[in-house]
């Protein structure tokens, strides 16, 4: 909650602030480096609200999935530090000065509590994620080890161990087969997709669920492939990480497809989020299982990553079918979905508390601001262009919006650090004595001190 919390505010009010911001009389928003801080925010914030809607759902069907809460605490929660980072680094001196008008410090100090609370972050994607579904998401895994585990020596149990032990090799011949069917098509996919398709909704949907399930089918044999390290898997943490970040990209993957085919009708814009979200997502799980396979231990580590890099078509060195990161041009489209008026800044805008216009509110101001600021921009750029004088209503806006922005940059001013500090008289304990020691000392100030101390040495 803190995560989408934070995801929200940020994507809100500092893409507001990106565009009521300007330094060179370029609102920053216009920066390469500030668009793609707010681009990743985006579609980082996207993934956080789309996993929440998802979980929240999965939850009221009464259902209790332990490997998908772990994913989403440790997702969500990384995520969100993340995206509040980005936050501090476009807002800047604005977010560090404290005060009302600071709106991002309290939760860039808040959000270590949610990674380290409730199962450390490091212990539950070292661990707990693939320690606890590996075997209990498996199909034949829990069988197969409770027939092991049976007392005595009835026939029954050696018959199910020679059964499920079959069906753990045909599960991986399986997904070996899949993985290589799946690569080859979503490769062909991939080459032949032209940069604008994600625009066609319908497109968009299939083209990534086609991405999904070729990396589901590549996680479902390295987890196979897993098994060859018997009870030594618990100790390779390393390897759990990876696979646990790979596994949370597809469930992530799934959770914005299914949020996207719940929203894509009511949010214009949508698409370019979406797109950027998941190429980002494909390639953090490629990549995950590609360093998976290049240190993959064990006494089998070599030949199980060998069919590693064959199942995921990374062959002598080259990887085919290769996810790539949102090109740049995706990304300016999403920086400038959520710093100008758009459906998808009103999408992040829901459930921002925000005050009445009588009620100074940092948050509120900001994002009342982004129309009027962009009207004006509109305007000055219409008067350069045309080499002309402003008309007055033009020449009313363009004051209006500076006096906007030149009230939202200032940051909180304060007489005194503290209440004691205002009182008439107070001297901050580590001066008590200074001005005595001083005397003693036959000088009259600090800097008396410091010419002294330099004639000594």
């Amino acid at each position: 909650a803190g995560s989408i919390g934070a995801a929200r505010t940020v994507c809100s009010a500092v893409g507001a602030y990106a565009r009521v911001r300007k330094q060179f009389r370029v609102p920053i928003a216009e920066f390469g480096g500030i668009q793609e801080a707010l681009a990743d925010s985006a579609s980082d914030g996207l993934i956080t609200i789309a996993g929440g809607d998802l979980m929240n759902a999965i939850v009221d069907n009464h259902e209790a999935p332990m490997v998908i809460s772990s994913i989403m605490k440790q997702n969500c929660t990384e995520r969100g530090r993340r995206i509040v980072e980005r936050g501090m680094d476009v807002a800047a001196g604005s977010a560090i000065c404290r005060g009302d008008r600071n709106y991002l410090g309290n939760a860039y100090m808040s959000l270590p509590i949610a990674i380290t609370v409730e199962g450390a972050n490091i212990m539950t994607r070292s661990f707990q994620v693939i320690g606890q579904g590996l075997t209990r998401c498996h199909p034949h895994m829990l069988e197969l080890i409770q027939s092991l585990q049976a007392k005595g020596d009835d026939p029954k149990h050696v018959a199910q161990f020679t059964k499920q032990l079959r069906a753990v090799i045909g599960h991986g011949t399986s997904n070996l087969a899949c993985s290589l069917g799946r690569g080859f098509q979503s490769s062909l996919s991939n080459l032949t997709r032209s940069k604008n398709a994600y625009k066609n909704g319908d497109a968009l949907l299939a083209h990534h669920e086609k991405q999904l399930l070729r990396l589901s089918a590549n996680f479902a044999l390295t987890a196979d492939l897993c098994f060859t390290l018997g009870g030594r898997l618990k100790f390779e943490e390393l390897l759990m990480g990876r696979l646990a970040d790979a596994l949370g990209s597809i469930f992530l993957g799934y959770s914005t497809l299914h949020h996207y085919s719940r929203k894509r009708s009511s949010v214009e814009g949508l698409e370019s989020v979406v797109e950027h979200a998941m190429l980002r997502l494909e390639n953090e799980a490629q990549t995950a299982l590609q360093e998976a396979a290049d240190n993959f231990p064990g006494i089998f580590g070599t030949p199980a990553s060998f069919v590693m890099k064959v199942a995921c078509l990374n062959w002598f060195g080259m990887q085919f079918g290769n996810y790539s990161k949102p090109n740049d041009t995706l990304t300016k489209e999403v920086s400038r979905l959520l710093t100008t008026p758009s459906q998808v800044r009103d999408m992040f805008q829901e459930n921002v508390y925000t005050t009445p216009e009588d009620v100074p509110h940092q948050v509120s101001d900001l994002i009342r601001a982004v129309p009027i600021c962009v009207e004006a921009d509109k305007a000055a750029a219409s008067i350069r262009r045309d080499k002309r004088e402003p008309t007055q209503a033009e020449q009313d806006l363009i004051t209006h919006a500076d006096a906007i922005r030149d009230a939202l940059i200032q940051v909180d001013v304060f007489e005194a650090i503290a209440d004691q500090e205002a009182k008439s008289g107070y001297t901050r304990p580590a001066l008590l004595g200074t001005e005595e020691r001083l005397k003693h000392a036959e000088l009259q100030s600090f800097d008396g001190a410091i010419r002294l101390q330099r004639e000594v040495a």
